[in-house]
């Protein structure tokens, strides 16, 4: 197994199978990239305190969908 590597770090690419290219990302987008993924992390452990259904499982996955596609939206 390959060693983790931080999504905002330059080295993302090493261990992505898919994506052969990246761009260098700014510092903004690195810290706006980081702020999103905390937010939604912090939304997430919110959801999961609160208890457990079907409607917080499809709002857990809907928070880790928006945070996916806003991160999308920084690395293209």
């Amino acid at each position: 197994m390959t060693d983790k590597i931080d999504s905002t770090s330059d080295e993302r690419t090493t261990n992505n199978v898919m994506r052969h290219q990246y761009r260098v990302l700014t510092d903004a987008e690195k810290a706006n990239m980081q702020a999103i993924k905390d937010y939604g992390l912090g939304f997430h452990d919110l959801l999961t305190e609160i208890g457990d259904s079907r409607e917080l499982a499809l709002a857990k996955t809907k928070v880790e969908e928006a945070v996916m596609w806003a991160v999308k939206h920084i690395t293209r």
